[in-house]
């Protein structure tokens, strides 16, 4: 259960690494992703468990997709950034 936990919390900064590269518009759809991957987790955590296929649980998954893409993003910016800095300094 822990490492779903980190995968949430990872998945719910996302927005702010949307944000940060300038992609507003996935940070506005992963927002939206956001409230039903939290409602999917607390259903499964303290009620009964969702049935597959539902609202909540496509939203639960494509949100932990749209976070990694967003975390491979900002790693790419950060590895052309780190470059740019390298390549000013020679």
């Amino acid at each position: 259960m822990g490492i779903v936990l980190m995968f949430l919390l990872i998945a719910t900064v996302a927005p702010f690494v949307f944000i940060h590269l300038k992609k507003t518009k996935l940070a506005i759809a992963q927002t939206i992703l956001l409230v039903g991957m939290w409602l999917y987790f607390f259903e499964a955590m303290f009620m009964v468990a969702p049935t597959a296929f539902s609202i909540t649980w496509v939203m639960f998954y494509l949100s932990l997709v749209v976070a990694e893409v967003a975390w491979v993003m900002f790693i790419i910016h950060v590895a052309n950034s780190q470059a740019k800095y390298q390549e000013s300094y020679q």
